[in-house]
């Protein structure tokens, strides 16, 4: 009996460990420096590093917020996309990623703030008359969470989770299978001691009825992160004009680069009929 005792203990205190572990690598800081082409003009705006790609007019300007463990290069490319058609990009840094210091990645609270800096940035400074965001994963949630949704007048949301219990169940599960989701709790129960922030403060499904202006959800059908079911109950969430694109194949990876052609032709006739 004492060795089966201490057998349990052991075990206890391995997975203990182990999934105090994953709770620091998931909101460990990725802070790098961040190489960008030429033309892009760096911008700091209280504490948000970001880079400008001027496209000639302000007329209609765009916020781009990276995923989770990214920078603002990782945009690069629907920005360029998107000076081939006169709007104005602004590739922010989100706080704990790129040059944007930060303690840690909170799932996007803390990184609301810098969403919020970008668009005031934009109308403030650039004198944007039109502004629309797109974020991808961290950096859609980042849009909504917070004080937001943000002060845009369309909204892009790429891959982006509903509620943070869901998120943590899909990614341990990826990991370490079914059983995973019986671990989950022991995860997203840490959230509120690392980040000081509620699970329900967590919950981007919930922002969603309160976005006035269009939003376009898309999400891949192969997506193991945020699956096409959740993809869905984010669509029906908003009560505004609204689309849904789910990417034949698609994981949870960069939309513009698996499908380029549809990407640039869905997403620019969404601005055209929003802005």
């Amino acid at each position: 009996m004492k060795n089966i005792a201490i057998v349990f203990v052991l075990s206890v205190f391995v997975l203990c460990a182990l999934v105090f572990g994953i709770g620091f690598f998931l909101t460990k800081p990725v802070n790098q420096v961040v190489h960008m082409p030429r033309g892009f003009d760096s911008v700091v705006y209280k504490g948000t590093h970001g880079s400008l790609l001027k496209a000639g007019t302000n007329e209609v300007c765009a916020l781009l917020m990276h995923g989770v463990r990214s920078n603002r290069s990782g945009m690069v490319d629907r920005s360029l996309f998107l000076r081939e058609h006169s709007i104005t990009s602004l590739l922010i840094d989100l706080q704990a990623h790129g040059e944007t210091l930060g303690d840690m990645i909170t799932f996007g609270i803390r990184e609301s703030h810098d969403a919020t800096n970008g668009v005031e940035y934009l109308r403030q400074i650039e004198k944007c008359n039109k502004i629309v965001a797109i974020g991808q994963s961290l950096g859609g949630a980042s849009a909504l969470l917070g004080n937001g949704p943000i002060n845009v007048d369309a909204l892009i949301l790429e891959s982006v989770y509903p509620t943070i219990e869901e998120a943590v169940e899909n990614r341990i599960e990826i990991r370490l299978g079914e059983v995973g989701r019986l671990l989950a709790p022991l995860l997203y129960w840490q959230i509120p001691l690392r980040i000081d922030s509620t699970l329900s403060e967590l919950r981007p499904i919930d922002v969603l009825p309160n976005v006035k202006v269009p939003v376009f959800i898309i999400s891949g059908t192969n997506d193991k992160h945020t699956k096409s079911e959740e993809a869905k109950r984010m669509y029906e969430a908003v009560r505004v004009k609204k689309q849904l694109w789910l990417v034949n194949g698609a994981s949870h990876e960069d939309i513009f680069a698996f499908d380029t052609v549809n990407y640039k032709n869905k997403v620019l006739s969404f601005i055209k009929d929003s802005l």
